[in-house]
């Protein structure tokens, strides 16, 4: 079933080029982080551009049940009278964080150092998902957890009363862990130090900054070396949210494996820590170019345009890059499949804990598509066929996850017989308006019960 009610059934089949231009949605990390340090700041912040996908709606509700008034004024405007560093009020409710990994990671951290106690809980594949990973660091502050077996939603977390600051070194590539232990530091006394051997993206480092916290950055021996001076006072911002990179994957990949194709995708964010995918793509010969580059907000902005590319190589992705580009994995493979040759994806275990294991999903869709696809725990290889020689024809799961659902769409937009997917129904949580953007385009999307 679906995160928020019945099952969509949707086939996508081969269709003509797809043209004209993509104004796809604010982007989802930026829009989670703006409504959340809106809410820990002092006064009114201000947001244009946000993503009213239902997961950043979620965070949106639980900031209102920490005590901030958050008012949504309407296409995308919406403004936060935010409590103060501290100043979480005690939630009445369980906290639904529906679908999103990423809000209640980050929720858990914000309160973590106050002294107030919260229940979180969210859909079928957020509940069977790992909490530990975040729960573990906030202890170290003086948190405690009470969840189901194997650290999972439903989970009560009980605010330290008298927090203390923390040093911690990230274990796995994780902004969502990252992010969740420099916003449990807010409230701490003195400095939190996080370290990461690996570079995650760095939004919330950024809007930190931009809100007035003292915040550092350092290269060492150690990795990045981030250290945070506890109980600022943040002050309310503006935030023009850039167009969500994650989203503009799969206009953009689509464009490049449909014949004819020439699609312009505007105002994206291309931050280093997230423009891993269009990096990887060029290196397999796509036409993909970058145009009136500039930078808005303290984030590298431009617009993408993409052409359709016959004759695409598959590579070896380096497995450095791949926290800027983890979510990016399902949409990759699919192009993959319409290359010539291997493409190889080491250092992705993460993708296996998402809102599925989303190297499995992948692998039995591409499978039934007739693609090989051959992985291992940290790795997966997909090999190609070439332009017009993917059989398709399959009805994948979806497992409760929209990038899943949104990659066999576009892998049905270019193979030889349609292509299904059991349920759309989680595109909802982080691109709404992807079928009538897709159809605008010239994709060919229905739904199977009407």
């Amino acid at each position: 079933m679906s995160s928020h009610g019945a099952p969509i059934p949707m086939t996508s089949r081969a269709c003509g080029a797809l043209t004209g231009t993509a104004q796809v949605p604010g982007d989802k990390s930026i829009s989670h982080r703006s409504l959340i340090l809106g809410a820990l700041s002092v006064g009114e912040t201000t947001i244009t551009g946000l993503l009213e996908g239902q997961d950043v709606l979620d965070t949106a509700r639980a900031m209102r049940a920490f005590g901030a008034e958050v008012t949504d004024h309407g296409g995308g405007s919406w403004s936060v009278h935010g409590v103060g560093v501290g100043g979480f009020a005690e939630p009445d409710q369980v906290i639904d964080c529906g679908n999103s990994g990423t809000g209640v990671r980050l929720i858990m951290g914000c309160m973590a150092t106050s002294p107030i106690s919260a229940t979180f809980t969210g859909d079928a594949s957020l509940n069977g998902r790992p909490m530990a990973r975040v729960t573990d660091p906030l202890a170290l502050f003086g948190t405690q957890s009470v969840g189901r077996s194997g650290g999972r939603l439903p989970m009560t977390i009980v605010g330290a009363a008298g927090p203390v600051p923390v040093r911690y070194v990230v274990p796995v590539p994780s902004a969502q862990v990252k992010s969740a232990v420099l916003l449990a530091g807010l409230n701490a006394p003195g400095k939190t130090v996080v370290i990461e051997t690996e570079a995650t993206r760095d939004h919330t480092e950024r809007m930190l900054a931009g809100f007035g916290a003292e915040i550092t950055t350092e290269i060492t021996d150690e990795g990045r070396v981030i250290t945070l001076t506890g109980q600022p006072e943040l002050k309310a911002q503006h935030i023009d949210v850039p167009r969500d990179p994650s989203s503009a994957a799969f206009p953009v990949c689509a464009a490049l494996i449909v014949p004819g194709s020439d699609v312009l995708v505007p105002n994206i964010g291309l931050n280093p820590t997230r423009a891993g995918l269009f990096t990887t793509l060029r290196e397999m010969g796509a036409d993909l170019t970058y145009e009136n580059e500039r930078e808005e907000g303290g984030e590298p902005v431009a617009d993408l345009r993409a052409r359709f590319s016959p004759d695409l190589k598959g590579i070896e992705v380096p497995a450095e890059r791949a926290a800027s580009m983890i979510d990016e994995y399902p949409v990759l493979s699919v192009v993959a499949a319409f290359a010539s040759g291997k493409t190889h994806m080491p250092g992705v275990k993460e993708l296996r804990v998402k809102e599925s294991d989303r190297i499995d999903a992948m692998k039995v869709g591409l499978e039934a598509n007739g693609i090989t696809v051959e992985d291992g725990p940290d790795w997966w290889t997909v090999t190609g066929l070439g332009h017009g020689n993917v059989p398709g024809g399959a009805t994948c799961a979806s497992h409760l996850d929209h990038r899943i659902a949104m990659s066999f769409l576009v892998l049905g937009m270019a193979t030889q017989r349609p292509v299904s997917v059991d349920d759309g129904g989680p595109i909802a949580t982080s691109f709404p308006i992807f079928e009538p953007l897709m159809g605008g385009l010239g994709a060919a999307i229905t739904r199977s019960n009407g």
